[in-house]
Parts: structure tokens; sequence; C-alpha cells
């Protein structure tokens, strides 16, 4: 395991367990973290992408602990939709307009908040990025990131579901179908982690000797330029859906369309509101399951929750990728209160970790799943 693993693992278990831990959490900061101190008490806006998932309570969890540490202040503001992009623009430019020591941005659109940044460098208000960076940033807006490396997230779903499904694909008399359902095109980090696990599926199925087609969304299907058939000829077919909005409703409606097909053998969801939108469907349909040799329809879904951790735990799902928002969020505010004191900063990279019925209360996984 990684040191940043390792660090990430370390500071979840310790919020989760409601420790007074503050002093083996600042022995495990990065060094740009250590012997940190706010020079003021500042109080910072942090724009979460909505209220809708409790993976966003857990981040505010992480902001909470890291404020009591360095005695700083945030108002965590969002709309109530991660579709709602007007309304989380107009928050930020709200926040911008009362001149903050910095901002936290966590944009459920990255190309509607670029006027915005752009207002930031004006009145130099230092930005910190959460769970999605913004690739277009204009220079000098972004003080640092603090992501998942969506890419390996995704690919680390891809890895666990092809070793349950490649003996199926290996014996398949015909084409076969492997469904992702993304929330969105529009976010970087469910941009990069819908790409992640496509690309990945991409390689391991062509190291065995398949063509794969990839169908469906056009951003997606753009963005897989290894891709090596056409949809008509392809062994394996991986249908992308996006809803036109991002509601669970919606992305059960995507995912039954998918599952409702003969030749659909395994399907991911590639964020919390995506797999459960998966789960919903399977309601209706009674598909998934972790066995494919008997013909189980393979889910791996994507965050935690109490909806699809019960998935994980009884089978209907393969597993899941979690990330930790806890972390994210006390690493942001860690960032900001570094920046607002002018440091320099590095971005702050952090890991997704493959969690299923066997390792779900393991010491190292179950801190990262948040309800």
């Amino acid at each position: 395991m990684n040191f940043k693993k390792v660090v990430a693992l370390s500071i979840c278990a310790a919020m989760v367990a409601g420790m007074s831990a503050s002093t083996v959490m600042a022995a495990d900061l990065p060094d740009q973290f250590k012997d940190l101190k706010a020079n003021e008490a500042y109080e910072f806006p942090m724009m979460v992408k909505s209220f809708q998932s409790t993976y966003w309570d857990a981040a505010q969890e992480g902001m909470k602990k890291a404020a009591e540490e360095l005695g700083v202040t945030y108002t965590a503001q969002g709309p109530n939709s991660e579709s709602d992009i007007a309304d989380q623009v107009n928050m930020i430019n709200t926040a911008i307009a009362s001149n903050p020591k910095g901002l936290g941005l966590a944009a459920c659109d990255t190309s509607s908040v670029l006027d915005a940044l752009n207002d930031c460098v004006s009145k130099d208000i230092p930005v910190v990025t959460f769970d999605t960076g913004i690739a277009d940033a204009p220079e000098g807006s972004i003080a640092c990131e603090v992501c998942t490396d969506n890419a390996q997230a995704g690919s680390v779903a891809a890895e666990n579901m092809y070793n349950a499904i490649k003996d199926v694909v290996a014996n398949a008399d015909g084409q076969v179908v492997i469904g992702e359902v993304n929330q969105d095109a529009t976010a970087q980090n469910i941009q990069q982690r819908g790409g992640g696990f496509i690309d990945k599926m991409i390689e391991l199925l062509q190291a065995d000797g398949k063509t794969v087609a990839v169908a469906g969304n056009e951003f997606y299907v753009n963005a897989a330029k290894n891709a090596d058939a056409k949809e008509a000829d392809a062994d394996v077919v991986i249908q992308v859906a996006v809803p036109a909005q991002t509601t669970v409703e919606l992305c059960s409606n995507e995912a039954q369309a998918i599952l409702s097909k003969e030749n659909c053998i395994a399907i991911f969801g590639s964020n919390q509101t995506a797999a459960e939108g998966v789960l919903a469907a399977n309601a209706n349909l009674n598909v998934l399951g972790s066995d494919a040799a008997n013909g189980d329809v393979i889910g791996v879904g994507f965050d935690a929750g109490s909806i699809i951790k019960a998935a994980v735990q009884d089978g209907t799902f393969l597993g899941a990728v979690t990330q930790s928002p806890l972390m994210m969020g006390y690493y942001a505010i860690y960032a900001l209160t570094a920046a607002a004191n002018g440091q320099e900063l590095e971005d702050v990279p952090t890991d997704g970790y493959w969690y299923d019925s066997t390792n779900m209360d393991d010491e190292e996984i179950a801190p990262n799943l948040y309800d």
C-alpha cells in the first residue's frame, strides 16, 4: 500500500471512529500542510455539487474536522441537484462578490465556472478544487486540486469486473454488451472515471484477442481512442448511457435499456447516483448477481451509501469502488488555509479502493464506506 493510501485510510478511520485524533492526523499530513496555522480566522465558502447524496455529507465531516483543528470556519453551499448548474454558478458568483480569503469548489459543470475563476484571479481569491478538477481553468486560478485519481478509480472497477466476466467473454458465441451509466458528460471527474473504465476494459479485452466498439453517448465514444471495431462487427460493445438530468430515476431508465439487452453481461454505474439507478432498474428486471457463469449480469458500482453497500453485501453487486470524501473535504480546508496564508501548493491526488462482501468490514476499507 502506498503512502498516500495509508494517509487517506488513517485519516478516515480516525474521523469515522469519532476519535479526538488531531495529533495523529497532523502527523500523517503531507509535508506542505505540516505545522500549518491560520494567519487569521478565515471563513471559506465551500461549493459542493449538491446535497443530493450522502457523499457530500461525508465531505462536510472532513471539512468540519480540519476547520476545528485550524481555527477557521466554512459554509457549505450547493444546489438541490447536480444538474442545477446555473444555481451553483449563481452561488459561486455571490460568494466571490463577498471577497472571501479563499473558495472551495466542486464544480457541477467545469465549463460553466470559467468566468467565475477569471473573477477570482482578478480579485486575488485562491481557489481549491475538490472532488472535480478543472482541466481548462484560467492560468493561475487554481491554487490546489484535491481529487481522486478518477482514471485510476475507473480502471479499478474495470479490472475487478473483467476478472468476473472474462470466461463468459471468452466463450461467447456472439457479440456481448458491457454497459456503463454515467450521470453526466460534463464534470471532469465523471469524464475521467468513465473514460478510465472504458480504456482499461478495452485494454483487457484486446489482450485476450477481442475486438471492441464503444457506442452510445457521443463524448465517451469520441474519447475512446483505442476502440478497434465498428459496433456491428465488434466482439464486445461497451454501451455508454448518460441521462438528460442527474437523477436516480433517469439513470435507472438508461440502465434498464442496457440491462434489457439479451446479450448484456455486465454494467457499471460510475457514481452513487448512477449506481443507485442501476439497482433501481434491476428491481424490475432481477438480472444482476455475482455468478457470471450461471447467467448473472455482473454489476459494479461506485461510491458508497446504504443502498450500494447493501447490494454489495447481498451479492446483487459484485463490488464497488469507493473514494474518501472525508479526506477530500479535510484536505480542501487545509489547502485553502495554506493558500490564504500565501503558501504555494502542490495538488493532492487520492486513490479509489475496491470493496466487496469479503472486505467491507476490514479496517482499511470500512472507514471509506460512508452512508
